[in-house]
């Protein structure tokens, strides 16, 4: 079982799956790995990370000395193909034209899904994040508690290799002993802002990111993972070891050729193929969910986009993971006798409760860098180090203005600088008439490196302001109506984020920064668009109520029992934390639930 074109489709298969990406290929993964016979459905192109990333490529080896065009809005060397913010054939509205009030949307039209573009960060969920009706008072409590998924973040952090430091913080959970890999020192400017941050109760440490960096212990890892299947153990143990670990000289957004990161197809999709149980159909622009005459799901109706032609999937079980925004545009567009509003939308909730992180940033000149000697600070091609959120005692207390927190993610260091810009050198040393020659390279020498800055990602829960519905007139390129957004930051971002300037200026100015730019009077100028941080989940949240939400505790579709959420549309609101890895951990405790009520005969 291979990927494959439409001609090659099998007449049924157990599970059909909708997407490749965190969620699918976790899905896959867990499912073919126990002999379950899988399709995964992927709406881009195959893309192999071993042979088309750019991992040791200069900038002046790229046109445009690597700035990005349409085709690559996060530049040449991003490890992005037909995906982005706009894509052609492929739109989408807003009702509202204001600004504040319109929602941006990334979408990855690639094999592996986003996973081959993001930072790897990957932080837990803690208890609080899952009940935040029962400790702000606000939003909804998930029908899972943090102990339901404990489990399953080792399992996933075990697996993808995760490294990073246990601290015992509160709402910041430890992994299980042995589980993490060990954490890469912190850089030069990491170890400043962890020293002085102090002053000013910031708590800098080491983060956790979908990095390798030591080899994966093919020994014992498995077992552990697959308790009982020989076969598992063996497919899992001779992947492991075609790994590497990082070798700390390039940007992870670029993709990784010697499989130290995390990206779907490296860790999910080559040991699922390996069991013999997984076709993968790329190029297949899902379109509808299929359903009986007994409300039962029985496949996709996909559009070839290699030859246009329409297909269809059969499959007793289907599975959506396309990306929260696309599974909720599928469920919509799933329309019957049975269901005129959408499949499993009794409650009129899908498409409901769409939340983001909730995010600004501050930058600033640190003069204590000036002059650093020339050195190389690469590391494992992303942050070594974060601000985990500590004022949980000012929540409880009601003296913030808004739930939860957020986290604080920044970079300092002498990376491969950028053949675009002078960095900012003019502004600093007076005319930059005087700036040539000689002085030009010694301003240049003192002053690179010298910038640091705090990007802030935060709590958002759902308001009934945000969410997204069918586009009453327009259709994609492939006849399927488009999702039309709106979008609402209340008071509790607004706040969120007035607290966030302040708290990174107090950070930058007692590392002796000198801000470069001052908070805005109007705050909603400092935040950033809804969808922009390319975290929005929800739309098909997870409740314990039919009536209130789209899914069970296990991402079960109330309505229609065979079909399932592998995404971030379940979640019922966006932690202070990345949701990759939540979206992992909840798709293998998912996949474990389906498999167990296949077997019973129950699905």
């Amino acid at each position: 079982m291979p990927v494959i074109t439409t001609d090659k489709l099998q007449s049924f298969y157990d599970v059909v799956i909708v997407g490749s990406g965190a969620g699918g290929g976790q899905t896959a993964y867990t499912l073919t790995m126990e002999g379950v016979k899988v399709l995964v459905m992927e709406a881009g192109r195959s893309f192999d990370p071993a042979t088309e990333v750019a991992m040791l490529q200069l900038p002046s080896h790229a046109p445009l000395r690597g700035e990005k065009t349409p085709d690559k809005q996060y530049g040449f060397h991003d490890c992005s193909i037909n995906s982005g913010w706009e894509i052609p054939g492929e739109p989408y509205t807003n009702a509202n034209s204001e600004p504040e009030n319109q929602f941006k949307w990334w979408r990855q039209r690639m094999m592996g899904g986003r996973t081959n573009h993001w930072g790897r960060i990957s932080l837990r969920n803690g208890p609080y994040d899952f009940k935040p009706r029962t400790c702000f008072g606000a939003g909804f409590d998930w029908p899972i508690g943090y102990d339901d998924v404990a489990p399953y973040y080792d399992k996933v952090e075990m697996l993808i290799g995760v490294f990073g430091t246990n601290e015992g913080l509160e709402n910041s959970p430890n992994s299980s002993p042995g589980v993490l890999q060990p954490a890469p020192k912190l850089r030069v400017g990491e170890l400043y802002a962890q020293k002085h941050g102090k002053k000013v109760g910031a708590h800098i440490t080491s983060i956790h990111r979908a990095v390798l960096t030591r080899p994966q212990d093919a020994e014992t890892l498995p077992a552990k993972l697959h308790p009982g299947n020989k076969k598992a153990q063996g497919i899992l143990a001779d992947h492991m070891r075609t790994r590497s670990p990082c070798f700390w000289a390039t940007d992870c957004h670029r993709g990784c050729s010697i499989r130290a990161n995390y990206d779907s197809q490296t860790v999910h999709l080559r040991p699922a193929l390996a069991t013999g149980n997984l076709d993968i159909l790329p190029n297949a622009m899902a379109r509808e969910v299929t359903i009986d005459n007994q409300g039962k799901a029985t496949g996709i109706t996909f559009t070839d986009k290699s030859t246009g032609r329409e297909g269809h999937a059969k499959g007793r079980v289907v599975v959506l993971a396309a990306g929260s925004m696309e599974s909720v545009r599928l469920l919509l567009n799933s329309k019957s006798n049975l269901f005129p509003q959408g499949i499993a939308n009794s409650s009129g909730k899908v498409g409901k409760y769409i939340t983001d992180s909730v995010s600004s940033s501050v930058g600033a000149h640190i003069p204590a860098f000036e002059g650093m000697p020339v050195h190389n600070e690469d590391g494992a091609g992303g942050p070594h180090a974060y601000v985990p959120w500590t004022m949980h005692a000012q929540n409880r207390n009601g003296e913030l203005g808004f739930p939860g927190g957020y986290h604080l993610e920044f970079t300092s260091g002498r990376q491969m600088p950028s053949l675009t810009t002078l960095n900012g050198i003019d502004s600093k040393s007076g005319s930059a008439g005087t700036l040539y020659g000689r002085r030009l390279k010694e301003e240049a020498r003192r002053f690179y490196g010298c910038q640091l800055g705090f990007g802030a990602q935060g709590t958002m829960l759902p308001n009934d302001g945000s969410f997204c519905e069918l586009d009453p007139e327009l259709k994609d390129q492939w006849g399927i109506p488009v999702l039309r957004f709106h979008w609402k930051w209340t008071d509790f971002e607004i706040n969120q984020v007035r607290h966030q300037q302040k708290h990174i200026c107090e950070i930058l100015e007692s590392m002796g920064g000198k801000i470069s730019q001052k908070a805005d009077a109007d705050v909603l100028k400092s935040m950033k668009q809804g969808g922009t941080v390319i975290h929005e989940v929800g739309g098909a949240i997870m409740g314990a109520d039919p009536a209130s939400s789209v899914t069970n505790a296990w991402s079960q579709t109330w309505d229609v029992k065979n079909v399932f959420l592998a995404d971030g549309a379940p979640f019922a609101s966006t932690a202070d934390k990345n949701p990759t890895l939540t979206i992992m951990a909840l798709a293998w405790r998912m996949a474990d639930r389906l498999k167990d009520e296949m077997k019973k005969g129950n699905i």
